[in-house]
């Protein structure tokens, strides 16, 4: 199972973006990316297909985005 509070943020880190940027790029609020990073809530399931997606996209092994 991925921690996406981890993924969302090692992702994040790996594409060298803000979470404002990152948030525009999954079409969701800066706001959610943030609760998100900090474990307040979890994506939903479009926004999880998405941040799989990127994860894929962009060659990054889910290993190094939950460490």
């Amino acid at each position: 199972m991925i921690d996406y509070q981890k993924a969302v943020k090692g992702l994040r880190d790996k594409l060298i973006m803000t979470q404002a940027k990152f948030a525009k790029m999954l079409g969701v609020s800066f706001t959610s990316i943030n609760r998100w990073e900090n474990g307040i809530h979890e994506p939903t399931k479009l926004a999880k297909v998405k941040i799989l997606q990127l994860i894929e996209d962009n060659n990054v092994k889910v290993k190094e985005v939950n460490n």
